[in-house]
């Protein structure tokens, strides 16, 4: 399998829990990174072990409790290329109607852990942002790696993905995360 990116080591970093809907975090807009060094580096390297633990996609930092604007990812495409990396401060493009094609398909959150639901999101998605030392980068994804892109740029931005679906469809899907035991250690909403 191709990859791109570069694999983090897994040897550094700790498994932490992971929040979940209702956590005010969760919820509101991250803070922008503004100190690049040790302190996100160390966060950046707990996301990763956080996120293979959970068997996950993709982490954005406040899904373990950190309002910092960061997320990393381990996602393929539609077309079986491996995507590995982070992304500080990310940016969605905005998509020339053009070339907006939605994809109506079932996506899932490690914060809803067990419900997934159908959401259309465009097959094509461009972040822009700094990686983990302040340099700029552009990530390019389709199929579920543009699906993965835009749902953690939307945890950072205040959104988990049930939050765009109908009333009826939320209610479903957090119906689903009430019947299931997560399969890893989630910190529990006060």
């Amino acid at each position: 399998m191709t990859v791109i990116g570069e694999e983090p080591d897994t040897s550094r970093g700790s498994v932490r829990p992971i929040t979940v809907v209702g956590n005010p975090v969760l919820h509101r807009p991250c803070e922008t990174v503004s100190e690049f060094g040790a302190e996100l580096s160390a966060l950046i390297d707990d996301m990763f072990v956080t996120m293979y633990g959970a068997d996950g996609v993709g982490l954005a930092a406040n899904q373990i409790g950190v309002a910092q604007r960061v997320f990393v990812y381990d996602c393929p495409d539609d077309d079986g290329v491996r995507h590995v990396g982070v992304v500080v401060n990310p940016v969605l493009d905005e998509l020339d109607p053009a070339r907006r094609t939605l994809d109506e398909s079932a996506e899932g959150c490690l914060s809803v852990p067990g419900a997934y639901a159908d959401l259309a999101r465009p097959d094509y998605a461009v972040v822009r942002g700094q990686d983990k030392d302040g340099q700029d980068v552009v990530v390019e994804g389709t199929g579920f790696f543009a699906r993965c892109l835009q749902h953690e740029t939307d945890h950072l931005n205040g959104y988990l993905y049930i939050d765009r679906l109908s009333k009826r469809d939320r209610k479903d899907a957090l119906r689903q995360m009430a019947e299931l035991t997560p399969r890893y250690e989630v910190q529990p909403n006060d």
